[in-house]
């Protein structure tokens, strides 16, 4: 749908705007020139655990949800400058370990830092003599809990848990809970203890290693000690930066804790959800002297990259400013993916002659038999095969390297293209709202293509329209002609049947034998105008069955699509619903019924992304399977930001 004040009426129906990140993509990655060689995800890879006895060992643990590369790693300590050391993996899975014996050896009193090939500094710790034997390790949760010293044997490749003390000592208990890098460049202590800490010798030092350490007491605010439950708060004396890290020692030199954050992690601030406790998320509000809320924030874990994008916008390729925004339905819960995001087109790439302005790229399917096929329509009536090459979905230039050009049945019209799906048969079907030759009325239909049909423009194998059902679209106005068939899903008969589906036209167990022109499965369209899904039997005589409607809970839907891996039907909203995505399952009673909601992550904009796919689970690695958005308006944060002129993004997914 294009972006436009057609929204409005939609909008009023959900709650007020919704609040979120302020994140900023302008200059992505440019306050650290060597980043374009750091893996996503690497500031989610921390030191977990440190001997400086017999082999001198080191443990990373990665707390993200991605795997992350470790090729061309490199470690220092306080005397010898970055060396290659050899893991055990050269890939850290999500919620893994990998161990490696430093290259020069490690001192009783000594440092060790981390960096990426691309010199990023990711992680660092210190300790004072006998305090790394048997080992340091985190302690009240992996990557995550304090610095303390074993009392047991090491547990190298596993859980710290067993070689850890039964308490925490004092000092232990405080942690960095907030940083803000937005100029204040402010830092928050809190004290989960039951008594005061002194922290008047205590120092901290950011991810330049050129800099010196310095000591809190000397910082504005002046603090030297954190009351028991108590907060203190300075600002950092030696800046810090957009994509860098914070490291806090005490007046030994052993290490209490620390966090790194990618571009625009810190703004407008940076915090432990849950207060003092959990792991960094970004938050749309600074709590700083007080609990964190957590606003506004992404999902567990170190906070996400948004990578890639930059390019120069083309003459004539306007993107437009997402609009309609409001609030997500009720309860909605976390990406349960990735936090690091990647855009993953090239600039303006879907300008055609019917959208010069390249944008309003909408619907997304994966192609189930060949799941490096993306399938992309955008709403101007153009179909794209969409594969990878170096990294970003291109369109297949075997198939057309600019998109394909669609007509209604007989090949007349121009079908305002917004959702698209793969059905059982291999063909390819896109619901159309309105005939965009004659924009002031509604056409909701859902047209058959055969991808494997020559030449540039394409017409239906066969086209159902269902406009009669919506007379409250067809009002003479273009705005509510625009809000019809926005996305469409198709559902295996196998599925419904195996859940138990009852057949709202039989009351009974579904059967599909009772309709033996529909093919393998049912069709779930969305509708724009008030967040249903609305169920067809396609037939192939050109004729269709209707069997009611679904509930999403949601305002509006724009995308939908059935995921075997989660086994659940999914209804996509995109910033009118607060970004979000509901998982819809059968019910004991036999009605389907939305499951779970999940936002998207936190890192990326709050745009008008329509189009939604997840990739089937035969494309898994390491436990996750890749996600993929359209933004309908090509804005990403706006003007001048490295996500301008861009249409699609790509995260993870668990398998």
């Amino acid at each position: 749908m294009p972006t436009s004040d057609s929204r409005a009426g939609v909008a009023s129906v959900c709650a007020a705007a919704l609040t979120f990140s302020g994140l900023v993509a302008t200059g992505l990655l440019a306050a650290q020139p060597a980043a374009a060689a750091d893996p996503v995800g690497y500031q989610n890879v921390r030191i977990n655990e440190v001997t400086s006895s017999n082999n001198d060992t080191v443990e990373l643990y990665n707390t993200g949800s991605t795997a992350v590369s470790l090729s061309g790693w490199k470690m220092s300590d306080d005397s010898f400058s970055p060396q290659s050391f050899t893991p055990s993996a050269t890939m850290i899975p999500a919620g893994g370990f990998v161990t490696f014996d430093s290259p020069k050896g490690l001192g009783d009193s000594d440092k060790l830092v981390i960096y990426t090939a691309g010199g990023a500094v990711a992680d660092r710790v210190e300790w004072a003599a006998g305090k790394a034997k048997p080992a340091m390790a985190r302690c009240g949760g992996d990557g995550t809990g304090a610095w303390v010293t074993g009392t047991t044997a090491a547990t190298f490749g596993a859980a710290n848990a067993s070689g850890c003390p039964t308490s925490v000592p004092s000092a232990s208990r405080v942690r960095i809970n907030e940083v803000t890098s937005d100029g204040s460049d402010t830092v928050e202590l809190y004290n989960g203890g039951t008594s005061a800490v002194g922290i008047g010798s205590w120092k901290y030092v950011d991810s330049d290693t050129s800099h010196s350490p310095v000591s809190v007491s000397s910082s504005s605010p002046s603090a030297t000690s954190v009351p028991a439950g108590g907060y203190v708060t300075f600002d950092s004396a030696l800046g810090l930066g957009d994509n860098d890290s914070l490291f806090l020692t005490d007046g030994n030199g052993n290490s209490i804790d620390s966090v790194t954050w990618a571009t625009g992690g810190a703004k407008p601030s940076d915090q432990r959800c849950a207060n003092g406790t959990g792991w960094f998320q970004t938050s749309a509000t600074a709590t700083l002297g007080s609990a964190n809320t957590c606003a506004g924030g992404g999902g567990g874990g170190q906070t996400g990259h948004l990578l890639g994008g930059g390019g120069s916008l083309t003459s004539g390729c306007t993107p437009e400013a997402p609009s309609g925004t409001g609030s997500g339905p009720a309860g909605t819960s976390a990406w349960p993916g990735g936090l690091d995001v990647t855009i993953t087109d090239n600039v303006c790439a879907f300008t055609t002659s019917t959208g010069p302005e390249g944008r309003d790229v909408s619907g997304l399917a994966f192609d189930p038999a060949n799941p490096s096929v993306l399938w992309a329509a955008k709403n101007k009536n153009w179909l794209y095969k969409l594969v990878k090459s170096n990294g970003k979905w291109v369109p297949d230039p075997s198939w057309s390297a600019t998109g394909k050009q669609i007509r209604f049945a007989g090949g007349s019209g121009q079908p305002d293209s917004e959702g698209v799906t793969v059905g059982g048969n291999g063909h390819v079907y896109v619901t159309s709202e309105r005939d965009n030759a004659d924009n002031m009325v509604p056409k909701d239909t859902i047209m058959e293509f055969d991808p494997a049909a020559t030449g540039s423009t394409l017409t239906p194998v066969h086209q159902w329209d269902m406009t009669s059902q919506f007379p409250q679209l067809d009002t003479g106005s273009k705005d509510d002609a625009n809000l019809g068939f926005e996305g469409v899903g198709y559902v295996p008969d196998s599925w419904l049947t195996a859940n138990g589906w009852t057949d709202p036209l039989t009351g009974a167990a579904y059967d599909p034998a009772n309709y033996p022109l529909h093919g393998s499965g049912l069709y779930f369209a969305g509708l724009e105008w008030d967040g249903t899904l609305h169920v067809y039997g396609l037939n192939s005589d050109g004729t269709f069955t209707t069997f009611g409607t679904v509930s999403t809970g949601k305002a509006s839907v724009m995308d939908v699509t059935f995921d075997a891996g989660t086994q659940r039907i999914v209804a996509t909203c995109d910033n009118t619903c607060g970004e979000t995505h509901t998982f819809l399952k059968v019910n004991a009673a036999g009605a389907i019924v939305p499951d779970v909601t999940y936002t998207n992550p936190a890192v990326m904009p709050v745009d008008n992304l329509e189009g939604f796919a997840i990739a089937p689970t035969s494309t898994c690695v390491n436990g996750s399977r890749e996600a993929v958005w359209s933004d309908d308006g090509v804005y990403g944060f706006g003007s001048g930001s490295s996500s301008y002129g861009h249409a699609l993004y790509s995260g993870t997914f668990p398998c």
